[in-house]
C-alpha cells in the first residue's frame, strides 16, 4: 500500500509550492518561522480547513479524531515540518509504506538510538499502524497531524465518504426522512383554541430554536436502504447525515474495527521478547477494536468535535453556540429546553435525560406549591395547637426526668416551647394529606414521563427501534482469550502424551491455527467464572453498608456524649440549647461524612463492576448504576431512618434505661417528638447535599481539572514564536476539554433527591420546593458543562431512561410505605387521634400532654445514675414525668406497659395497612386511567404505517407499469426484426439483443 493512499497530504498544487518555498529559502541559510512563511504567502492555511473542522483540503469534514502520544526533539519545528513536507514528496513520487509515514521523523541517522528505543512506544505505534490501515479497507479516509501546539501529542483525523455512511446507515437500520410529507393531526374545536391560547401565553418562555417550533408537516421516515435511495430527499448529499450520525457512524466502524496481526509482526527483535509486560500486552491485541486501544494507551482519546466556538468575535453560526445562548446560559433559566437541538447535537440518550429532568422539575411546581401551602397551615395554626398550648402553659409546672445520668438534673417542660411550636409546622393533620397527595403525585409522574417519552419516540423516528446487544467489551474479549488459551494448553498438553500416527506437521499447524480462532469464538464467561467477583461483591457491598452503620453508632455516641459534657456547662444559655446544638453539629458531621464516602462508594463499586467483567457496556452501566444506587441510598438515608424509627424507641425507662457498651444512654426525643429532628436532619443534608455536592463540585472540579491540565500542556509544549501566532486547531481544542464520564452521576444526582422529595416529605413539605429551586440551577448548569467543559460526547440511540425508570418506580413504591410509618410511629398523628376519641373528656384535645406522660418516683433511680444537683430547679423533686405509656409507681405493676401503649400500637399499625394499600390502589388507579401512549401519538403512527404501505405500493405498481409496457413493446421489436432480417441466424449478436 502506497503513503499516498494511506494518509491524504496537502494537494498537489499547494504541495510543490510550500515545499519549493521552504527549500529554496533553506538552501539560503535563513531559516524563516512558520508564522513568517505564511504571513509571506498572505493566506492562512487553517482558514481554509476552518481551523481543522476539515481535512487540508477544505471540503472533507472531520467526523472523528484519535489522539496519541509520540516521542519527538523538543526544539524548533522547523525540522519536523521539513521531514513531513519530504514524506509527502516521496508519497507523490509513489514512495512505498516503508518509507516514514507522514508526520514522523526519520530515524535512520539517528547512530543507534533506534535499538534503544522504549519498546512499548514502539508496540503502540505497530498498533496504530495496523489499526489505521484497517480503518483505511474500511473505507474511511484518514490526514495525521503531528505539527500542533501540543508538545508530543499527534492526532488522526477521519472523514467517513458518502459510500461508507450509506453502507453503514444501512447496516445500523437509521431511520432517515424520505421525500414524502405527511400533515399531522391537529386538534380540533376547543383543543385547537385552548392550544392556541397557550402558545400565545407561553411565547415568551419558548427558546428561538427552530426545532422548538410546533410542526404541522412531518417528513416519512424509514431505515436506510442503498437499493430505495430514491426515497429519501438527497438533494444535499452534504447535510443528509447530521455531525451527530456522522460520529455514530464512525464510532461504530472504529469499534468493530480490529487489529489481529500486531501481535504476530511484533514479536521481531531479541529486545521485545525479553519483556514480559509487552509480551502479555501482545497476547490481549488479539481482536480489539478502539475501546481496548485506549484502555492499553495506543491512543489517548477519541471523540468527535464539537461544531465551533461558541463564544467570541466573528464566529461563525453553528448548533454549539446556539446552545449555549438558548440553552447553557442563566440568563434563560426561566425558558423551556429546546430539547430537539439538544437531540440533534448530543443524541438520543443525552436527549431523554434533559427531557426527564425538565419533566421532573416541571412537575415539582405543583408539589412546591401544595407544599407551601401545607407549611402555611401549620403557621397559621400553631396559636390554635392545644398541645403546645398545654408545653409552653408556665402554669402546668411539669417537671420532667433527667436526660442523662449523674451530670444532668431535672428540667421543665416548658423549656421546650419553642420546640413544641415548631412541631406543629410539620406535624398537623394537613402533612397525611400532603403523604398522600405527594404519592399520588409520583404515580402522576411516572405516567406523564412515558407519555412524553412516547411522543419523543415518534418524533424522533423511534417507535421501532430496538436496542441490539453491543459489541464485547475490551476486558471480557481479554478474559475470553485467556480462558480460551489456557484451554488451548491443556490440550496441547493432552496431545503431546497422546502419541499421534499423522506425520503431517502442516495440516496440525492448520489445524492447530483454525481450532485456536475456533476456540476463540466459542468461549464465553460463565457464572462459574464469575463465582470469585460474586463473593467480592457480596462481601465488599456488605461490609460497605457494615462501615455506615458504624459510622452512624460513632455520631450516636457523639451526641451521647457531648449532650452530656454540654450538661455541666455552667452557662444557663448553653444547658437550654443543648439538644438543639447537639443535633445541628450532628447532622453536619453526618453531611460530611456522607459526601466523602459518596465518593469513595463510587469508585468501590465502578471496581466491584470491573472484577465482574460484563460482556457489554449496557450491562456493566446496569450493574454499576445498581450497586452504586445501592451503596450511596444506605449511605445518604440511614441517618434520616435512625432519626425516624430508632430514635427514642429503646431507650428504657428512668432506673432502667439502655445502654450502650454499658456506659452510653440512649438518646430520648423530645417532648414534642422527633418528628422536629428528623425534619432538621433531613433539611440540611439535602440542602448541604445539592449546594457542596451537586453544585459547588460540578463547578469547582471540572474548572480546577482544566486549570491542571492546561498548565500542564503548557509546560510541555515549547514557548516558539509561531505558537503564539499560530491559532489552535478545533481538535486540539477539545483535546484540552473533560472527556465525558457518562450520565450515571447526573441520574443518580437526581435519583438521590427524588428520594428526599417522596420519601419522608411527611416531615419536611418544603422539600419540593428547594428541590425545584435547586434543579431550576441545575439544568443550566449541566447544560453549560455539556456545552463548554466537556468534550462532545458520541451520540447514542435510546428510546427510554434504562433502568433509571425501574429504580424511580421503586422509590415511589417505597414512600408509600415509608411516609405511612413516619406519619403513624414518628409523629404524634396517632396518639392525639385515639385520645380525641377515646379519653378526651369534653371532645378537645384539652390533657393530651400529661395523658403522654408516665410518673416516675425519683427513690427509684439506679444507685449513681440520680443527678448530682437534685435541687437545681430551687426545690426537691420526688416525682419526675417521662414520655412514654407506662403504670405510675403507685399501681400493683408498676413501671409495667399500660393498656394506653396497646391501643396506640393497634391503630399505628391499622393507620400504616389502611394508609399503605389506599395509596397504593389510587396510584394503580392513576397508572390505570392514565394511558402510556397519547391517542393523537397512536393514530400518528398507525397513519405513518398506512402511508409507507401506500408508497411501496405505489412504487411496485409503478414497476409493474413500466414492465407491463416493456412487454408490449418487445414483440413489436421481434416482428420487425424478422420482417427485415428473415434469414438470420438464432446464434447472430443481432438476435441475441433484439431477444435481451
Amino acid at each position: 500500500m502506497r503513503v499516498s493512499e494511506k494518509y491524504s497530504t496537502l494537494p498537489a498544487e499547494d504541495r510543490s509550492v510550500h515545499i519549493i518555498n521552504i527549500c529554496a529559502i533553506e538552501d539560503i541559510g535563513y531559516l524563516p518561522s512558520e508564522g513568517t512563511l505564511l504571513n509571506s504567502l498572505s493566506v492562512d492555511p487553517d482558514a481554509k480547513c476552518k481551523y481543522g473542522l476539515y481535512f487540508r483540503d477544505g471540503k472533507r469534514k472531520v467526523d472523528y479524531v484519535l489522539v496519541y502520544h509520540h516521542k519527538r526533539p523538543s526544539g524548533s519545528r522547523t525540522p519536523a515540518r521539513r521531514a513531513q513536507s519530504q514524506d509527502a514528496a516521496l508519497a507523490a513520487r509513489g514512495g512505498r509504506q516503508n518509507q516514514p509515514l507522514p508526520g514522523h521523523e526519520s530515524t535512520e541517522g539517528a547512530g543507534g538510538l533506534d535499538t534503544q528505543q522504549d519498546f512499548h512506544e514502539d508496540d503502540k505505534r505497530f498498533r496504530r499502524e495496523e489499526y489505521e490501515g484497517n480503518l483505511l479497507e474500511a473505507g474511511l479516509e484518514l490526514e495525521r497531524d503531528e505539527d500542533t501546539k501540543i508538545h508530543g501529542v499527534g492526532f488522526v483525523k477521519i472523514h467517513a465518504p458518502w459510500n461508507v455512511l450509506c453502507r453503514e446507515a444501512e447496516f445500523l437500520k437509521l431511520k432517515m426522512p424520505t421525500k414524502k410529507l405527511y400533515h399531522m393531526n391537529e386538534t380540533r374545536g376547543l383543543l385547537k383554541k385552548i392550544n392556541s391560547v397557550l402558545q400565545k401565553i407561553t411565547a415568551p418562555i419558548q427558546p428561538r430554536v427552530a426545532e422548538h417550533r410546533s410542526q404541522t408537516v412531518k417528513r416519512l421516515s424509514y431505515p436506510f436502504s442503498r437499493e430505495k435511495q430514491h426515497l429519501f430527499d438527497l438533494s444535499d448529499k452534504d447535510s443528509f447525515f447530521d455531525s451527530k450520525t456522522r460520529s455514530t457512524i464512525v464510532y461504530e466502524i472504529l469499534k468493530r474495527t480490529t487489529c489481529t496481526k500486531a501481535k504476530y509482526s511484533m514479536g521481531q527483535g531479541e529486545g521485545r521478547k525479553k519483556d514480559p509486560t509487552l509480551l502479555n500486552k501482545r497476547r490481549k491485541c488479539g481482536r480489539y477494536g478502539i475501546t481496548s486501544l485506549l484502555a492499553n494507551g495506543v491512543y489517548s482519546a477519541a471523540y468527535p468535535l464539537h461544531d465551533g466556538d461558541y463564544e467570541g468575535e466573528n464566529v461563525e453560526f453553528n448548533d454549539r453556540k446556539l446552545l449555549y445562548e438558548e440553552w447553557a446560559s442563566y440568563g434563560v433559566f426561566y425558558k423551556y429546553q429546546p430539547i430537539d437541538l439538544v437531540r440533534k447535537y448530543f443524541g438520543e440518550k443525552i436527549g431523554l435525560y434533559f427531557a426527564w429532568l425538565g419533566v421532573y422539575t416541571q412537575m415539582l411546581i405543583p408539589a412546591s406549591l401544595v407544599g407551601v401551602i401545607v407549611f402555611l397551615y401549620g403557621c397559621a395554626t400553631v396559636d390554635e395547637n392545644i398541645p403546645s398550648r398545654e408545653m409552653c402553659d408556665q402554669a402546668h409546672n411539669i417537671t420532667m426526668c433527667p436526660l442523662c445520668d449523674k451530670t444532668c438534673s431535672y428540667w421543665k417542660m416548658s423549656s421546650a416551647c419553642a420546640t413544641a411550636r415548631a412541631s406543629h409546622l410539620f406535624d398537623n393533620p394537613a402533612t397525611v394529606f400532603f403523604s398522600i397527595f405527594m404519592a399520588l403525585w409520583a404515580a402522576t409522574f411516572m405516567e406523564h414521563w412515558k407519555r412524553k417519552q412516547m411522543r419523543l419516540n415518534y418524533r424522533w423516528d423511534l417507535t421501532g427501534f430496538e436496542e441490539e446487544e453491543g459489541h464485547p467489551r475490551a476486558e471480557y474479549e481479554a478474559r475470553v482469550l485467556q480462558k480460551s488459551m489456557r484451554k488451548e494448553s491443556k490440550s496441547k498438553e493432552k496431545h503431546r502424551n497422546i502419541p499421534e500416527e499423522s506425520t503431517n506437521k502442516w495440516k496440525q499447524r492448520v489445524k492447530t491455527a483454525m481450532a485456536g480462532v475456533k476456540l476463540t469464538d466459542k468461549v464465553k464467561l460463565t457464572w462459574r467464572d464469575r463465582i470469585p467477583a460474586y463473593f467480592t461483591n457480596l462481601v465488599s457491598i456488605i461490609f460497605m453498608i457494615a462501615v455506615t452503620f458504624a459510622i452512624v453508632l460513632g455520631v450516636i455516641i457523639y451526641r451521647i456524649s457531648t449532650a452530656a459534657a454540654l450538661a455541666m456547662n455552667s452557662s444557663p444559655s448553653v444547658r437550654s440549647n443543648i439538644r438543639v446544638t447537639v443535633t445541628a453539629t450532628a447532622v453536619i458531621i453526618n453531611l460530611v461524612v456522607i459526601i466523602l464516602l459518596d465518593e469513595v462508594y463510587g469508585c468501590i463499586a465502578r471496581w466491584l463492576t470491573k472484577i465482574e467483567v460484563p460482556k457489554t457496556e449496557k450491562s456493566f452501566e446496569e450493574r454499576l448504576i445498581f450497586k452504586a444506587f445501592l451503596l450511596k441510598f444506605v449511605n445518604s438515608y440511614t441517618p434520616i431512618f435512625y432519626v425516624a424509627f430508632f430514635k427514642g424507641r429503646f431507650v428504657g425507662r428512668p432506673g432502667d434505661y439502655v445502654y450502650i457498651f454499658r456506659s452510653f444512654r440512649m438518646e430520648e426525643c423530645a417532648p414534642g417528638g422527633c418528628l422536629m429532628e428528623l425534619c432538621i436532619q433531613l433539611s440540611i443534608i439535602m440542602l448541604g447535599k445539592q449546594l457542596i455536592q451537586n453544585n459547588l463540585f460540578e463547578i469547582g472540579v471540572p474548572k480546577m481539572k482544566k486549570f491542571i491540565r492546561s498548565l500542564r500542556l503548557k509546560r510541555q509544549s515549547p514557548s516558539d514564536h509561531d505558537e503564539h501566532v499560530k491559532r489552535k486547531q478545533r481538535y486540539e481544542v477539545d483535546f484540552t476539554l473533560e472527556p465525558f464520564a457518562g450520565l450515571t452521576p447526573e441520574y443518580m444526582e437526581m435519583i438521590i433527591q427524588f428520594g428526599f422529595v417522596t420519601l419522608f416529605v411527611a416531615s419536611f413539605p418544603l422539600a419540593p420546593l428547594f428541590a425545584l429551586l435547586n434543579n431550576i440551577i441545575e439544568i443550566r448548569l449541566d447544560a453549560k458543562k455539556f456545552v463548554t467543559e466537556l468534550r462532545r460526547p458520541v451520540a447514542v440511540r435510546a428510546k427510554d431512561i434504562g433502568i433509571w425508570y425501574n429504580i424511580l418506580r421503586g422509590v415511589g413504591k417505597l414512600a408509600v410505605i415509608i411516609n405511612a410509618f413516619v406519619i403513624s410511629f414518628t409523629s404524634d398523628f396517632i396518639p392525639r387521634l385515639v385520645y380525641l376519641y377515646m379519653y378526651s373528656k369534653n371532645g378537645t384535645m384539652d390533657g393530651f400532654v400529661n395523658h403522654t406522660l408516665s410518673s416516675f418516683n425519683v427513690s427509684d433511680f439506679q444507685e449513681g445514675t440520680a443527678p448530682n444537683d437534685p435541687l437545681d430547679l430551687g426545690y426537691e423533686v420526688h416525682i419526675c414525668r417521662y414520655k412514654d405509656y407506662r403504670e405510675p409507681p403507685w399501681s400493683e405493676h408498676k413501671y409495667d406497659i399500660s393498656k394506653d401503649f396497646w391501643a396506640v400500637l393497634a391503630a399505628r399499625l391499622a393507620f400504616v395497612i389502611v394508609f399503605q394499600n389506599l395509596v397504593m390502589f389510587m396510584s394503580d388507579f392513576v397508572d390505570w386511567v392514565i394511558p402510556d401512549i397519547p391517542k393523537d401519538i397512536s393514530q400518528q403512527i398507525h397513519k405513518e404505517k398506512v402511508l409507507m404501505v401506500e408508497l411501496f405500493m405505489r412504487e411496485e405498481q409503478g414497476k409493474q407499469q413500466l414492465l407491463d409496457t416493456w412487454m408490449e413493446r418487445d414483440p413489436e421489436k421481434d416482428e420487425s426484426f424478422n420482417n427485415h432480417s428473415p434469414k438470420a441466424s438464432l446464434d447472430s449478436p443481432e438476435y441475441r439483443a433484439g431477444a435481451l
